[in-house]
């Protein structure tokens, strides 16, 4: 299977921004509606972004106001602009299509995200 790669991820502070990038290689990207998900240790993956095929997006209330999802289908590329970092946003953050059960890509190795003072 084809893997997403995403990239951005590292150590920032409380209330701190970072901007996750995620390429999807193939030419379906813009086939479908893509989402950014998070895994905290101990906890389930979890939907925190999405944005359709033309652009409508919507979030998880943790993040809501925070985080700003994008694509760029010419570019195949997929972003989460993340602004007021909490240490709870710590998490490894994965994309895929926002229905993963149907995506063409497999799960990429996600991009780790530290928030600490």
């Amino acid at each position: 299977q084809v893997q997403l790669v995403e990239s951005g991820g590292g150590l920032v502070q409380p209330g701190g921004s970072l901007r996750l990038s995620c390429a999807a290689p193939g030419n379906r990207f813009s086939l479908y509606a893509m989402g950014w998900y998070r895994q905290a240790p101990g906890k389930q993956r979890e939907l925190v972004a999405s944005i359709t095929r033309g652009g409508s997006t919507r979030y998880a209330d943790s993040v809501k106001g925070r985080f700003t999802i994008s694509r760029d289908n010419a570019k195949k590329m997929l972003y989460l602009q993340m602004s007021s970092l909490k240490p709870e946003d710590t998490a490894v953050y994965y994309c895929n299509a926002a229905n993963p059960t149907l995506s063409y890509w497999s799960w990429g190795q996600g991009t780790q995200v530290t928030v600490s003072s």
